[in-house]
C-alpha cells in the first residue's frame, strides 16, 4: 500500500510531457540569397497581423529555404512568410501597397485581391514535429 502511495505521488510530481514540437517549413520561390527568409505560426486570432506567437527565420537561399518554428503547441494555425531581402523586418511594399518582397501562405493559399482567409491557409498541428511547405509569391518588384 505504501509503494503505490509512493509511486502515485511520484507520478503526480513528474512533469507533464510537453506536447510542442517544431514546424519545419520548406519555403520555396526564393530569388535571391540576400536577407533572410521569416515564416510565423499564427492561430486564426493573429493571422495577417505582426503579432503571431510563434515565429522563424533563416539565411535565404535561392531556390528552397528550410526554416524552422519551434515549441509550438497543438492546435490550428495558418503559416504567413515572407523574403526579407534587406533585413528590415517588415514586409515592404510599393506606393499602391503592393508587396515588393516575396510572400506565401501555408498549403499555398491563392493570393487574389489581398491575402487569403485564415481558412484557406489552416492546417492541424499535432504533439510532435511536422513539415509544411509553401511557395512564395511576387506580385511586384
Amino acid at each position: 500500500m505504501i509503494g503505490a502511495r509512493l509511486l502515485l505521488a511520484a507520478l503526480l510530481a513528474a512533469p507533464a510531457a510537453d506536447p510542442s514540437g517544431s514546424i519545419e517549413i520548406a519555403v520555396t520561390g526564393v530569388r535571391t540569397a540576400e536577407g533572410r527568409v521569416h515564416v510565423d505560426i499564427c492561430p486564426e486570432a493573429h493571422f495577417l497581423k505582426e503579432d503571431c506567437p510563434w515565429s522563424g527565420e533563416a539565411p535565404a537561399r535561392i531556390g528552397a529555404t528550410v526554416v524552422v518554428v519551434r515549441g509550438v503547441p497543438p492546435g490550428r494555425y495558418a503559416a504567413q512568410g515572407f523574403h526579407d531581402r534587406n533585413g528590415n523586418g517588415t514586409v515592404d511594399r510599393n506606393l499602391i501597397g503592393i508587396p515588393t518582397e516575396g510572400i506565401g501562405f501555408s498549403n499555398d493559399a491563392k493570393i487574389r485581391l489581398g491575402p487569403p482567409k485564415f481558412a484557406d491557409a489552416a492546417f492541424d498541428h499535432g504533439p510532435g514535429d511536422q513539415r509544411i511547405a509553401f511557395r512564395l509569391r511576387h506580385m511586384a518588384g
